[in-house]
């Protein structure tokens, strides 16, 4: 049997009165069975310690501090065109739609992210308006990771639902596919690297730098909105990887809590599959439904 020896009590006692110790539990935790007041010291949190906590439970948060940052985020884009009039239906005001009704159906595959891990995952993205200049609405999205989860909804107001989502490549084809509630509800195929985009990857950043937006919904304790507003963010530190276009397809089923296939594929445009390393920072509110009545 191995004994802890006193200068190790003392070392670790240093250590958990440390701003070091109070950044990983969030309090200063008694080692030794005395109280508080025998200790000279305190255990309940106060409001700067409060503050200070990324996120939720203060006894391991959901999530890290960002901005975060993505090594290797490989997308797989079909767009595609639907119903005009359903597009309509999918924007909160004031965004607008475009003359040409687009939708980008998107898998990521995100083996390295800061804080978030590695995941994937898939969703729509609806080209439109706000004022003149144009985004993307992020209308709905599916992925396997808790963290991720909470940190895109509590911080940005992405629209994230888990599900399980995948994208591999399967012999000669790319290949991604969304399981919710043990049902397929899309599937995605690409030729994969038909044609190379590697000389315009400046390209291939813009498409990754336009302005993203998302509809941000919190109630409050009394069940009433607390927040609702519209949310934009642009990636930033942005380096492609590798860009490629070629043929692709999409199949989407119809699902109560997946309803991906409200915006039905009336024809293929194309599809895009690129890699790039990049950071998602903080956002910023451009739109106030509580405020601008």
């Amino acid at each position: 049997m191995q004994f802890v020896t006193s200068e190790e009590v003392a070392a670790l006692a240093v250590f958990l009165a440390s701003d070091a110790a109070r950044s990983i539990t969030g309090v200063i935790l008694p080692i030794d069975g005395r109280s508080a007041a025998q200790q000279g010291g305190r255990i309940t949190m106060n409001r700067k310690d409060i503050l200070d906590l990324p996120s939720m439970p203060l006894a391991g948060p959901s999530y890290p501090a960002g901005p975060y940052r993505f090594i290797d985020r490989e997308y797989m884009v079909i767009s595609y065109e639907t119903d005009p009039e359903l597009i309509r239906h999918h924007l909160p005001e004031p965004l607008e739609p475009l003359a040409q009704p687009i939708v980008n159906y998107e898998w990521i595959k995100m083996p390295d992210s800061s804080g978030f891990g590695n995941y994937t995952e898939t969703g729509i993205v609806i080209p439109c308006k706000f004022g003149d200049e144009e985004v993307n609405f992020v209308s709905q999205m599916y992925l396997d990771v808790e963290p991720p989860i909470a940190a895109g909804r509590e911080i940005w107001g992405f629209p994230k639902k888990h599900a399980h989502p995948r994208l591999e490549l399967v012999r000669d084809t790319l290949t991604g596919t969304l399981e919710y509630a043990g049902q397929q509800v899309a599937i995605g195929t690409m030729g994969y690297k038909h044609e190379s985009l590697a000389g315009n990857g400046v390209k291939t950043t813009q498409i990754l730098t336009k302005t993203q937006v998302n509809l941000k919904i919190i109630p409050g304790v009394d069940g009433e909105p607390e927040i609702c507003q519209l949310v934009a963010l642009n990636l930033t530190d942005i380096t492609v990887k590798g860009s490629w276009i070629g043929p692709g397809r999409l199949h989407l089923v119809p699902h109560v809590n997946a309803p991906v296939a409200d915006l039905p594929v009336r024809r293929v445009l194309g599809a895009h599959h690129f890699i790039a390393d990049l950071t998602l920072p903080f956002g910023r509110k451009i739109h106030d439904y509580m405020q601008d009545m």
